[in-house]
């Protein structure tokens, strides 16, 4: 039996308030020259404080040798067996601009690409491009495509080189396998169909992507389109639904406040900088809210770009904003993160990722570092990612006995 419906059982809707720091693509490997990963090489006293007060471990999100995308990852930690509860990126690209998706759209993830005279892709983000531009071609893409079928297409600015694309009609299936190569230097996948039930899907995607390449045919960088992370939309149940938690997500990425929405959590306002997520925390910390959410993307995306020192920076800069966090005194604090971006791979890995959980009465045990290796010897162990939701609840008192 799933475990986490075992919790939906024992849950109530009293005890203590938790707080997750989600530090997106935390963990790494080492690095050939210093022999140390990123959250080894970097100074972190308040992690290694927070470590040394805590239950430490490692988290292997979805299986072994399993490479998480972001949404299968936070699924994860929030306690949604991936394997059971499949959400595509493009459903959460599409929550988190406030899109009003509706049941049965199907929703693809958006890159801007560069594409050379050949057809291959030569950058995957089209040099990171200004989120203006963005929106002067998605407005020109609309403007010039048309899909014949009893439906609507949307396509949609997310920010920088990210957009979004959503089919509203009937028949429509997320079983298209996605056109981005993942890597440079290799043609974009056609849309195929992997299921019968794709196909008409797969037909519409690949004019959309037909007129997109002649629509942008004059444009650089942005020349091409890239889409990933086909699904259907279908709700999923509530974190209060299932686990009496009103939640509360505060994040910056698009993405990260769709998997907040998907999962019914109210999302504040976008609170801009690093700091300023740390400080909105701070300021709606109180009885309204009982799981609270914030989520930090540079660590990860400092990993894609392969820059293992701004990562060691960012690393330190949120150590030193850390104490915006312990102030608090929640319940239940844990660090982790979605999945490892190591800066030596420059992509997602399927590597566990460090974790620590600090509450009243969590076992302290004797690491006394915040790091992939230290952890390892925490009294948590590696455990399944679905784990850490039960033991959160338990920490903050809000699971009853099991059994007489």
């Amino acid at each position: 039996m799933d475990i986490t419906e075992i919790w939906e059982d024992l849950v109530w809707d009293r005890g203590g308030r938790i707080i997750y720091l989600i530090l997106d693509g935390l963990g790494g490997i080492p690095h050939p020259d210093r022999g140390l990963t990123e959250l080894q090489a970097a100074h972190t006293p308040n992690f290694d404080a927070l470590a040394q007060a805590s239950s430490c471990g490692l988290l292997e999100i979805v299986g072994p040798g399993i490479t998480p995308g972001s949404g299968p990852g936070h699924l994860t930690l929030f306690g949604y067996d991936p394997l059971k509860y499949r959400i595509g990126r493009g459903v959460l690209s599409a929550l988190g601009i406030d899109f009003d998706l509706q049941p049965g759209d199907v929703a693809a993830r958006a890159n801007f690409a560069t594409l050379g005279p050949d057809g291959q892709v030569s950058d995957r983000r089209a040099g990171r491009i200004a989120t203006n531009l963005n929106q002067r071609l998605t407005q020109k893409i609309r403007d010039r495509v048309s899909l014949d079928f009893e439906g609507t297409f949307f396509f949609e600015t997310v920010s920088e080189h990210r957009a979004v694309l959503v089919l509203r009609g009937a028949d429509l299936s997320g079983q298209v396998q996605d056109t981005d190569p993942q890597s440079p230097g290799i043609a974009p996948h056609p849309p195929k169909a992997t299921a019968t039930k794709g196909e008409k899907t797969a037909r519409l995607v690949q004019s959309f992507l037909r007129q997109v390449t002649e629509v942008l045919a004059d444009e650089h960088p942005a020349n091409g389109v890239l889409l990933r992370g086909f699904e259907r939309f279908d709700p999923l149940p509530s974190l209060y639904e299932r686990f009496a938690l009103k939640g509360v997500g505060i994040a910056d990425y698009p993405m990260y406040r769709g998997v907040s929405r998907l999962l019914g959590m109210d999302v504040v306002p976008h609170p801009g900088g690093l700091e300023a997520r740390f400080d909105t925390l701070t300021s709606i910390y109180g009885d309204e809210y009982s799981f609270y959410f914030i989520h930090v993307k540079k660590t990860d995306s400092l990993g894609e770009d392969a820059d293992f020192d701004s990562k060691v920076a960012k690393l330190e800069q949120i150590d030193q904003l850390l104490p915006k966090i312990t102030a608090l005194n929640p319940e239940v604090l844990v660090v982790t993160a979605d999945h490892s971006t190591p800066a030596v791979m420059g992509r997602h890995s399927w590597h566990p990722v460090p974790m620590m959980l600090k509450a009243q009465y969590a076992r302290v045990d004797q690491v006394d570092r915040f790091d992939d290796y230290a952890c390892a010897h925490g009294l948590l162990g590696r455990r399944p990612g679905t784990h850490l939701m039960g033991l959160a609840l338990a920490n903050a008192g809000r699971m009853q006995k099991y059994g007489a």
